[in-house]
């Protein structure tokens, strides 16, 4: 019986082609894109997961008081260790991390690379896999290091190089050979090696040993709240009653200004990834979630109103089978069996577009997706069984309507009993609308509001910027030889302004300092992110000056214990304008001498846009010699010879360090990396929702202009027009258009409104913007319909009326 049922089904989709083709075209956009998301979300949900003792593993977060006063994800330096000392009975292990990047070497293969500080208790405490080497050991012994099998293959070209050396160099310019004692292999991407290189590769891992070679002495300090701490607990031991421990270790060890502000708590590692950035990972993967399955959802709809509008065609043959004794059950398993074949075949036609366009996927979600050939026998159960959902449910009312035809009624051709559901295709043909210019119109809103990020006046002139990270020398004879290079590299006729700095304006602000008026308490300190700078840093990157100067950028030498603030800062300090403030007098926490203010910038936006414009601070770089970015203003030119010579240059002066650069543009798009992926995925999922719908009308059309061709010719010999004609069949879908238009654009402009809360400085959402919207759709529906009824409308009336 099923080899019938499959016979006749192929031969009837087979008979009718077109009709087949756009509905498996359809239905394999929509699976192909959900089983994309599907890989996407479910190796986000995956992360840590392959962890040892993943149910009792907790990171250490902060909350503060006071804003900026330390880190979220931080923690006191050593807390992990002291609770471990003191609290046996409820910590299994500890693991820290400090997290730098220097330069590595290998002969001549000199290279820029991610490093980790870390405990020797972090490849047991997690079991990561060594290719080489004994976890137990690997990290117990200074001037020893564990790589990845990828840097193995860079620096040696095979893995098995245990007892190699690589050098690296610290901050103070000095370098030392390091031992590989181990070689890590592949792992997947998690929280604890990727929470701070989120390049989905893995650090170069030294022993806290090597603290004092690294200049990173003070991460054993009370006073350090920059230090990433993870625990596990013991089993049995809730997290909870970790909270006295903590507290009550702060308390005694930390100062009074700390372990005031400061409420630690544990974050379960299994919900660190997902709830990361203010729970954005989250958000994004239900947001992708409920897109793919609508997509999904209008392929589905396609499939039903195809269906229902070919059933016309199909009454006879249903008439002559209920005749020949066949039962409903019978008609309703042949119809469904033709509808699970389509859903497969397409589900075969998704799988060839999945791996075509996996690489696309990845580039723009910035992750690993799994490739078919990688993939486990789960993710093609998961498809297989979703393919037959989908033809069940698909086919299951068609089929439900043709089963239960009169059998008079379809041996007459009659579909009247079920008024030919013209209010059923209605409201799902309203639906697929309503899901596409919702998809177009938040994609819209989108991609207006990162088009804002990039064009906005940000209080400084990002073009022909470029920025590079240098060896570090963090003394005053280290300062005095990059301000050589700076000078040296600037003398050239490509570069107009060159700075060295701790920072650029890539939305990370380094340290914070509490600041107050000189004479004032303490205690109405404000913590305001401190940049160090050198004097050009303001006309590198052209900040316009409110009041006062850049330091010594204008006239004079340098002079100790002065600071620059930005009107944001001036402002918090009391003073009511900036003219006010120069050379009055200021404190930072923890400093002995008070600092002189002579120059305030105008306010700019040296974080991303989430954020309203904070106090900054400035200090200038030989009072704090603390550097890793040089920065240069190009002159116009011929780019890639400007950067030749320039490279050129830097090689004469540090013929150490990799030349490796970034334009201000491309680091901004570090700092929006999230909307600008969610950018492409809307665009991605609008042009997916416009195909589906225009693959649906198409069909639709193309089945009433079969059905309706003896009434075209009628309507013809009665004189009707050909426009006339085709405004008929174009009614139907202009009411449709505005009815989905009615119900989406208010959705999409609460949806939207809600999501543009997330940053501080937004684009106006006007009714302007979903009204260009609609008229493109629209333009797209009429065009597609008008062109497909005129050549209808065109037909001699007199082989319309011979049509059957």
């Amino acid at each position: 019986m099923l080899k019938n049922y499959l016979k006749i089904s192929w031969r009837n989709l087979m008979k009718r082609k077109f009709y087949t083709s756009v509905t498996v075209f359809g239905l394999s956009v929509g699976i192909t894109f959900a089983l994309l998301i599907g890989s996407f979300i479910w190796g986000e949900i995956k992360v840590n997961s392959e962890l040892r003792n993943l149910e009792n593993q907790y990171m250490i977060q902060s909350k503060w008081d006071k804003e900026n006063m330390g880190g979220e994800i931080t923690s006191l330096g050593p807390i992990g260790k002291a609770l471990k000392e003191n609290y046996p009975a409820l910590v299994e292990n500890y693991h820290r991390f400090d997290a730098v990047t220097t330069i590595v070497s290998k002969g001549d293969k000199v290279f820029r690379e991610d490093i980790q500080l870390t405990d020797s208790t972090m490849l047991t405490m997690y079991g990561f896999p060594l290719l080489q080497g004994d976890p137990k050991t690997a990290l117990n012994e200074p001037n020893t290091m564990v790589i990845s099998k990828a840097h193995a293959i860079k620096y040696f070209g095979k893995t098995d190089v245990v007892g190699q050396t690589l050098r690296i160099e610290s901050f103070s310019g000095e370098k030392r050979d390091f031992m590989v004692t181990g070689v890590l292999d592949d792992i997947p991407f998690n929280s604890v090696t990727n929470l701070v290189t989120q390049a989905n590769k893995l650090p170069v891992l030294i022993s806290f040993s090597n603290a004092a070679f690294m200049g990173r002495n003070g991460y054993d300090l009370w006073n350090n709240a920059y230090i990433v701490t993870y625990l596990e607990l013991k089993k049995g031991v809730r997290k909870e009653d970790l909270d006295k421990p903590m507290k009550q270790l702060i308390a005694t060890n930390a100062s009074n200004e700390i372990s005031s502000n400061l409420h630690p708590y544990l974050k379960p590692l299994k919900e660190l990834h997902l709830d990361l950035a203010n729970g954005l990972v989250k958000k994004t993967i239900l947001t992708l979630g409920i897109v793919a399955l609508f997509i999904l959802l209008m392929a589905v709809v396609n499939f039903v109103n195809i269906s229902i509008g070919n059933s016309s065609s199909r009454l006879k043959e249903i008439g002559v089978r209920k005749v020949l004794g066949s039962l409903k059950g019978q008609v309703l398993r042949q119809f469904l069996t033709e509808s699970v074949i389509i859903s497969l075949f397409s589900l075969l036609v998704s799988l060839l577009f999945y791996q075509l366009f996996r690489p696309y996927f990845a580039q723009m979600l910035q992750k690993d997706i799994v490739s078919l050939f990688s993939a486990s026998p789960y993710f093609y159960l998961a498809a297989i069984a979703l393919s037959l959902f989908i033809g069940v449910l698909s086919g299951l009312y068609p089929s439900l309507i043709l089963a239960n035809l009169p059998s008079v009624d379809s041996m007459k051709g009659k579909l009247k009993s079920v008024k030919e559901n013209v209010m059923f295709r209605r409201v799902l043909l309203a639906s697929q609308f309503t899901v596409a210019l919702f998809v177009f119109g938040g994609a819209t809103v989108i991609s207006r509001q990162v088009s804002y990020f990039f064009n906005k006046d940000l209080g400084y002139n990002k073009e022909a910027v470029f920025s590079l990270r240098v060896p570090r020398d963090w003394s005053l004879r280290g300062v005095e030889k990059m301000e050589t290079v700076r000078n040296e590299i600037a003398k050239l006729k490509e570069i107009k302004q060159g700075s060295i700095s701790w920072e650029i304006p890539d939305g990370a602000t380094g340290f914070s300092s509490a600041i107050y008026k000189a004479g004032q308490d303490s205690t109405k300190a404000f913590y305001a992110p401190t940049l160090v700078t050198d004097e050009k840093f303001a006309k590198t990157y052209q900040i316009p000056m409110a009041a006062g100067q850049y330091f010594h950028a204008d006239r004079g030498t340098f002079q100790a214990d002065r600071m620059v603030l930005n009107e944001a800062a001036i402002k918090a300090l009391g003073f009511k304008n900036v003219q006010d403030a120069m050379g009055q007098q200021i404190r930072l926490h923890n400093l002995p001498q008070p600092f002189t203010i002579v120059g305030a910038t105008k306010d700019f936006h040296f974080e991303s846009m989430h954020k309203a414009i904070e106090p900054i601070a400035f200090m200038q770089l030989r009072d704090n010699t603390f550097y890793r970015y040089l920065s240069f203003r190009m002159n116009p030119g011929n780019l890639r010879e400007s950067m030749a010579n320039i490279e050129k240059k830097w090689k004469q002066l540090l013929p150490d360090a990799p030349f490796e650069y970034t334009f201000m543009d491309e680091t901004l798009q570090k700092v929006y990396q999230s909307e600008i992926q969610l950018q492409k995925a809307a665009e991605v999922a609008t042009t997916l929702a416009i195909i589906i719908v225009l693959l649906g009308i198409l069909g639709m059309v193309s089945l009433s202009v079969v059905r309706r061709t003896k009434e075209i010719g009628i309507r013809k010999v009665l004189g009707a027009s050909g426009i006339s004609i085709v405004f008929l069949f174009l009614k139907e879908f202009l009411i449709v258009v505005a009815l989905a238009i009615v119900i989406a654009f208010p959705l999409a402009a609460l949806s939207m409104k809600s999501w543009l809360q997330n940053y501080a400085y937004r684009i106006d959402l006007t009714w302007g913007l979903f009204v260009w919207v609609g008229l493109a759709f629209v333009v797209m529906v009429v065009l597609l319909v008008g062109l497909q009824t005129l050549k209808a409308a065109r037909l001699n009336p007199v082989k319309s009326l011979k049509s059957e």
